[in-house]
């Protein structure tokens, strides 16, 4: 039987609305500030669409655009402001940045308090201990998916592809305060297939075309699909040969349509927790 398809998109919307509905009884609107740095496409995709989510939930937006050439100490000034302005409660700057700019400092540099990536080492420390004022976005919107289709990591073998600060470190940690089983498996695990093959709960976030077969993938098992790759036609595609494993799964995440709509509705539930922090 073909696995359930977790619908991100319609489950960001009921987020978003549930966030928007919260807002309205708040003394101000949250606002989130956003630095764009230079004229890269797929940055410029994602910043419209985070202020049409900030628009979506009754929030304010304010856009900084930069030029390319902008100095570090002239970024880091910004977002000193910012740190400082009351009417900002959430900080995101738009990555990757151009190379001559050191982005670990900048986002460093952000308040922890205005960190609504859940970036800055302050808020990834109070994750790693269970105590998190915010939740990374992306692996938030997984666990969020979880509860939503009724699927509990606890007592489950929960398998991550890929180490990363943004999604596997922090998913890996997620699961684990559900009381899943983790395992964290990167470029330099032997026999790959032997360890997913194990998982009852497959998160994959490494960003590689095809990374994932049915043959790798235990009957019945819960498959998400992180990543955002574009294949040999140029269409939009995850890690997971979608449609051998999806005969093979008990759930699973399309791409597009999974897990990108519910980072982008996670962010919106973070700024949301940072301006009810601030006193709005």
């Amino acid at each position: 039987m073909a696995a359930t398809i977790i619908d991100g998109k319609a489950l960001a919307e009921k987020v978003k609305k549930r966030t928007a509905a919260a807002a309205e009884g708040l003394r101000r609107r949250p606002g989130l500030a956003v630095i764009l740095v230079g004229d890269d496409p797929a940055s410029r995709v994602y910043v419209n669409g985070k202020e049409r989510d900030c628009a979506q939930c009754g929030f304010l937006s304010f856009e900084h655009k930069l030029d390319a050439g902008t100095s570090q100490e002239a970024l880091l000034a910004l977002v000193d402001r910012l740190n400082r302005d009351d009417a900002v409660d959430g900080i995101l700057c738009q990555l990757p940045l151009p190379k001559h700019l050191d982005e670990e400092a900048v986002l460093n540099a952000i308040a922890p308090d205005k960190d609504v990536d859940c970036f800055h080492p302050v808020n990834v420390g109070r994750l790693s201990i269970g105590a998190p004022v915010f939740l990374p976005c992306t692996p938030a919107g997984v666990m969020e998916m979880l509860r939503e289709y009724g699927i509990s990591p606890a007592g489950k073998r929960c398998v991550v592809l890929g180490r990363s600060n943004i999604v596997g470190k922090p998913m890996a940690m997620l699961l684990t305060q559900a009381d899943g089983t983790v395992t964290v498996c990167h470029s330099r695990t032997p026999d790959l297939a032997a360890v997913t093959l194990e998982a009852d709960i497959l998160v994959s976030a490494v960003g590689r075309v095809g990374l994932v077969t049915a043959d790798m993938v235990k009957a019945g098992a819960v498959v998400i699909d992180v990543a955002m790759n574009r294949n040999a036609e140029g269409k939009l595609c995850g890690d997971v040969d979608y449609a051998a494993v999806a005969e093979k799964a008990s759930y699973i995440t399309p791409v597009p349509g999974g897990v990108g709509p519910m980072t982008r509705a996670m962010l919106m539930a973070n700024i949301l927790t940072a301006a009810r922090n601030h006193g709005a």
